[in-house]
């Protein structure tokens, strides 16, 4: 049985393009180990989230973490892979933060005087159909992977208010004294209009 398939390699964290061409990715011993530890990382990460645990989920990420979110475009048919996505640092998105502007919206959060959550919403993180698409562990110790995944939050505020937010997320992994931390995230929002009130979750 065939147990390969053609994935890109990893490119810019800060950049969108991919190499035109890419070795296959062995699913080997060592490709399942990495792949438990990248589901165990982000299914710990949902916890946090859920758990309003926002300082520890601060120390997961990267202290050049690139976190992006692009808005959806309504296009004609055939033109959805080249512009369905606003594209990063060009055209204008839900969300393009840093971990320095994370950490300022986790601590207002956490004041209690924060208009949006207080009372504080009900948040349940759900990720799924985890996949590793590339690996580069050229350097021992200092890997990097790149992840798809598929996410469902809810969000529950006061007595009637509720919100759905279905998408899927692309993340760079690496290996930083031992331990992973958040390289990059692009957040694809399945919605045209938010259709939420305001966007306090972390994704």
């Amino acid at each position: 049985m065939d147990t390969t398939t053609q994935t890109p390699t990893i490119a810019n964290p800060a950049t969108d393009a991919e190499p035109p061409t890419a070795p296959a990715l062995v699913r080997d011993l060592h490709y399942f180990q990495l792949r438990q530890e990248v589901e165990e990382f982000l299914y710990e990460e949902a916890e946090l989230l859920d758990q309003r645990r926002y300082l520890e989920w601060l120390d997961t990420l990267a202290e050049d973490l690139v976190y992006f979110m692009p808005m959806k475009r309504n296009v004609k048919f055939g033109r959805h892979a080249q512009q369905e996505d606003t594209r990063f640092e060009k055209d204008m998105s839900w969300m393009n933060e840093g971990k320095w502007t994370l950490r300022k919206r986790a601590e207002q959060i956490l004041t209690g005087v924060h208009w949006a959550e207080e009372p504080l919403s009900r948040v349940c993180h759900m990720v799924s159909n985890v996949q590793l698409t590339a690996i580069d562990d050229a350097t021992p110790g200092a890997e990097r992977v790149k992840v798809r995944s598929r996410f469902l939050i809810y969000q529950n505020r006061v007595e009637y208010e509720q919100y759905f937010f279905v998408g899927k997320r692309s993340d760079v992994l690496r290996r930083e004294g031992g331990r992973w931390l958040l390289e990059r995230r692009e957040i694809c929002l399945d919605q045209n209009v938010l259709l939420a009130k305001n966007l306090t979750v972390f994704f």
